[in-house]
């Protein structure tokens, strides 16, 4: 005759491997929103990786936070420039704000399709001073 079996148990589950996996399955899906990832290639400034992410990601039209986070030497963060964004030559620079000193900066500043869909980054320390620009495919 066949024997029954019994219903899994969170400690079958548990043993078998299928919940660490199910909760690992769960935290990918939550990880992969549209929040996340570069919304355009890095660049570099004096030697650093600078990378551009955009809140939401793609950006849509109206304000919008970015974050910029820059690494040195073996991927350590650089944590003393003086960040500033703007989405327009006819804008004034809006200074970013430090996130700590783990090389992020961060600010919110408009876009809008056809007319600010550059990010301009200007960045001051170390002896040096320059611009970087990083276009953006705006959302309607």
């Amino acid at each position: 005759p066949m024997r029954k079996r019994s219903p899994m148990t969170r400690d079958r589950l548990f043993s078998a491997g299928l919940l660490p996996l199910l909760f690992s399955l769960g935290l990918l899906a939550a990880c992969s929103s549209d929040n996340n990832g570069p919304s355009v290639p890095p660049q570099t400034w004096q030697g650093q990786e600078v990378r551009m992410e955009s809140r939401p990601n793609p950006p849509r039209a109206g304000a919008n936070e970015f974050l910029l986070i820059v690494s040195g030497d073996h991927g350590k963060p650089v944590h003393d420039l003086v960040v500033s964004f703007r989405t327009s030559d006819a804008d004034d620079w809006k200074q970013a704000i430090q996130d700590g000193e783990v090389g992020v900066y961060r600010r919110s500043v408009d876009v809008e399709p056809g007319g600010r869909d550059v990010l301009q980054v200007k960045l001051k320390g170390r002896g040096a001073e320059g611009v970087l620009r990083f276009p953006l495919q705006v959302a309607p």
